[in-house]
């Protein structure tokens, strides 16, 4: 079955540039000039990678970045003109998988897209692990994982997917330990070569929600130096 790649941008150019490179390599295409047309294609198609420019009109890349994440895991890379660190970082601490700066070469962007299905399709087929419980309690914090439910004092926290399965990692090895490389590559299922910011991005955001006080961490806390763990009970 032939992949599709959903391209949201509201250049043209952009839009006939990457179509040739992208049906000569079989992938099917859809189109969108705006977040909200986006919005609406995906659901009425099945998409297995988006591509989505930051600036756009009625619905910019990043809103519909976070919408998209409230119900989806399907990767996302960001394309935007912009190139300072923290519009990179915007972008991947609200659920991005990678982002790509305009001007940019059609091969590298290819080659990206590649390596995310790669990592997706290892994701979704991974079935090595033994089943989580179906519910881990930290206190206050119920981690519902048959459900992608989470609640801090029976409220419900709404997580992105690569959030909710960082949190779940940390949960099933409480009192472990772990470094930012094995966290990387058992949540993104792909080796983790200079992806120190998208951890650190996802715990900071991970904390922001759940923490009541994310600068005095009460779940997550930090071992400096190494990693990132639970405390046992």
């Amino acid at each position: 079955m032939k992949e599709t790649i959903l391209l949201v941008d509201d250049e043209k150019e952009i839009i006939r540039l990457m179509e040739i490179y992208l049906r000569n390599e079989g992938y099917d295409l859809l189109t969108a000039s705006d977040g909200l047309e986006a919005l609406e294609l995906l659901e009425s198609h099945p998409v297995h990678l988006i591509i989505l420019d930051v600036m756009m009109p009625r619905l910019d890349g990043l809103e519909a970045c976070m919408r998209i994440r409230e119900e989806r895991d399907t990767p996302i890379i960001m394309l935007s003109a912009k190139s300072e660190d923290m519009d990179k970082i915007s972008g991947l601490s609200i659920g991005a998988d990678d982002y790509v700066t305009k001007p940019f070469n059609p091969l590298e962007l290819l080659a990206r897209v590649k390596s995310q299905l790669r990592r997706y399709n290892r994701y979704i087929n991974n079935t090595s692990q033994a089943p989580a419980p179906d519910e881990i309690v930290i206190d206050d914090l119920v981690i519902h994982t048959a459900m992608h439910k989470v609640t801090v004092d029976q409220r419900e926290i709404k997580l992105t997917p690569r959030e909710f399965e960082v949190l779940k990692l940390l949960a099933l090895h409480r009192g472990i330990v772990l470094s930012m490389d094995k966290i990387y590559e058992e949540v993104w299922k792909e080796p983790y070569i200079e992806s120190k910011n998208t951890v650190m991005v996802h715990i900071r955001r991970l904390r922001e929600k759940i923490e009541l006080d994310p600068q005095n961490p009460r779940y997550i806390k930090t071992v400096w130096g190494i990693g990132y763990k639970i405390e046992a009970q």
